[in-house]
């Protein structure tokens, strides 16, 4: 019964998100998200704070090859290095890209205001 509940979790109603995402949105109307308008905005958010559930429903609902597209037209652009080496390996990305896209982020002044 539990494993049912969150199956059902997992997808949309009717051209809304599943509410596993809604904890992602907490400054959004989360009800007026829609995938195809705000998929940019959606996809972001859950590349870079979204749970586990969260990141499996991305890749069942948008698949892994489109992920990789999405982060080779931003050149990685919203994820910080942690976030760009988990995705080299799940998404196997090439190493050398995701290098250039983690040396570019360094030039980044925000990224430079925390030294690790």
């Amino acid at each position: 019964m539990e494993e049912l509940a969150r199956k059902s979790d997992m997808k949309p109603n009717a051209g809304s998100l599943p509410e596993i995402l809604q904890p992602l949105f907490w400054d959004q109307d989360f009800a007026s998200l829609n995938w195809e308008t705000d998929r940019d905005f959606i996809v972001r958010r859950i590349l870079q704070m979204g749970s586990w559930s969260a990141v499996r429903w991305l890749r069942s609902t948008w698949g892994d090859e489109a992920l990789r597209t999405w982060l080779e037209a931003r050149a990685g652009a919203p994820l910080g290095p942690r976030q760009l080496r988990f995705w080299e390996l799940v998404l196997d990305l090439p190493s050398q890209q995701v290098e250039h896209w983690i040396a570019r982020s360094k030039d980044n002044p925000w990224e430079r205001r925390v030294q690790p």
